[in-house]
């Protein structure tokens, strides 16, 4: 029902509908970067379980709103594969490879940050930099992990069923809340700038959704055999950021168990947002 009501409020083009898509779920980070501007003094236990909480909910879609419905798509009798030679790459094939895909791209993009942080700093980085360094990788991780997010709310759209779109793009448009704010705090922590900056480095974090929500949309609408590409790149992608800079971020502060109440009420939101919007 709530697929039908929006479909009819902006209307049955999927590029037009992962627009107004990406408009929200950036919308949502620009939010929770901005409550930096309220709440002064966010303790680190608060953040932890904020941060599990997302990484539920990024777990959760990962399997639910990508990698199943992707085998689903590649197992179908009318997917159009792509083949090597005589052998068609179908059922779980195709999400594997965009899966692997997903991580090494990932994998290679956390191996280039320290560059990016002596680009962004403008000199080499010394010993004595070692906290702001791990803030600014900590805010080009969630910039790169937004990335995925984006294209997924994007292939959602672009493969026709608006309720696993509309279920990601509620589900991750939550999860960026917390996600928003930790980036801003973290600047915020470091003494990078005044909090009007911190704000800025929050939203600034969601805005490559945007374009790649469009993106995954049109690419999707024109190319259906990419669709179980694109979703298990998206998986792939979420669940290396969560693994590998998420949760080792909560439990590295003694605050292990708040971190992981907060991811299994992640989980469960995103399932219960998984079945009642795709009803």
């Amino acid at each position: 029902m709530f697929a039908d009501q929006f479909v009819s409020l902006v209307g049955p083009d999927p590029v037009v509908q992962a627009l107004v898509a990406g408009l929200v779920i950036a919308g949502l980070n620009t939010l929770g970067a901005l409550v930096v501007l309220v709440w002064r003094a966010p303790t680190e236990r608060g953040l932890d379980t904020a941060l599990g909480f997302a990484a539920g909910v990024m777990l959760s879609a990962s399997f639910t709103s990508l990698l199943l419905p992707g085998i689903d798509i590649a197992s179908a009798p009318d997917y159009p594969a792509l083949a090597v030679g005589e052998f068609a790459l179908v059922g779980i094939l195709p999400v594997l490879i965009g899966f692997t895909l997903g991580v090494v791209a990932l994998d290679l993009a956390d191996a280039w940050m320290p560059g990016v942080q002596q680009v962004i700093t403008g000199r080499k980085l010394e010993d004595e930099d070692a906290g702001i360094s791990a803030v600014l990788l900590f805010i080009v991780a969630i910039t790169l992990h937004n990335m995925p997010e984006g294209l997924a709310v994007g292939v959602g759209f672009g493969s026709g069923d608006v309720g696993a779109g509309l279920a990601l793009m509620v589900a991750i448009g939550l999860q960026n809340v917390p996600e928003g704010l930790a980036v801003s705090v973290a600047a915020v922590n470091a003494g990078l700038g005044s909090r009007f900056y911190a704000g800025v480095a929050g939203i600034r974090a969601g805005l490559v959704e945007i374009p790649l929500t469009v993106f995954g949309a049109a690419v999707v609408g024109v190319a259906a055999p990419v669709v179980p590409y694109a979703m298990g790149f998206a998986a792939g992608g979420m669940l290396f950021v969560i693994f590998h800079e998420i949760v080792p971020q909560t439990h590295s502060r003694g605050h292990e168990h708040e971190a992981t109440v907060g991811l299994m009420v992640g989980l469960v939101v995103m399932l219960t947002l998984d079945v009642v919007l795709a009803a």
